[in-house]
């Protein structure tokens, strides 16, 4: 459960590296305060940040619309916890994949999967969150492969398994969009339907979806 004077801490310390001039907060000062959207980190850095956009912050980040919000649901969390009535929930998870450029990486997640950017840190860039709908995908930019790829590709590993409905749909959405399968729709002997896809760097990604 959060704790609010450690987030008031956080607060004040996102508050301290924005005056220090501290380059790697302006990635994440952009990616989650609308007004900063489209600046470079120069000049995220050089406007004006008050302590309550560094609470804006730390409460959108954490999903509640604004500060007050952010108090009034952990005071919720506290209640119910006192009362036994909350246990920890694993709300989502974002597989990392490796590429060697994020840039043509993002753009075919983009323009040929129908994910949008989230996120992009670095100057240039070498890291990046792409998502469609309540998938995301975390890109980490390498100079060199992180997994052999004769193995990789024998062995038919997969980087990441996402969970679709209306699965027949998406595969006819990416196929006319001429992605790379690896497997092309199918139905499963546990009777999932899935395909994978495979991006420019040779990752593979699983999608599934009920059988019909």
């Amino acid at each position: 459960m959060p704790n609010l004077e450690h987030l008031k801490k956080q607060a004040k310390l996102y508050l301290r590296w924005h005056r220090d001039r501290y380059y790697p907060v302006a990635a994440r000062i952009r990616a989650l305060l609308p007004r900063f959207h489209g600046l470079s980190d120069h000049d995220v850095l050089a406007a004006r940040f008050k302590l309550a956009d560094a609470q804006q912050l730390i409460a959108t980040a954490a999903g509640f619309e604004s500060w007050a919000a952010l108090r009034r649901g952990i005071q919720t969390m506290t209640d119910a916890q006192k009362q036994n009535l909350t246990k920890p929930v694993l709300l989502a998870a974002e597989p990392q994949l490796f590429v060697a450029d994020i840039v043509a990486a993002r753009g075919f997640y983009v323009s040929k999967l129908g994910f949008s950017e989230v996120f992009s840190w670095g100057e240039p860039p070498f890291y990046a969150q792409v998502g469609r709908d309540g998938a995301r995908l975390n890109l980490r930019q390498l100079d060199g492969p992180a997994l052999d790829r004769a193995l990789r590709d024998r062995e038919q590993l997969l980087s990441a398994s996402i969970t679709v409905d209306n699965v027949k749909a998406l595969f006819l959405e990416y196929q006319a969009a001429g992605a790379d399968f690896v497997q092309a729709l199918k139905t499963e002997p546990w009777g999932a339907r899935t395909f994978v896809v495979r991006d420019p760097d040779g990752n593979s990604v699983l999608f599934a979806g009920r059988g019909e």
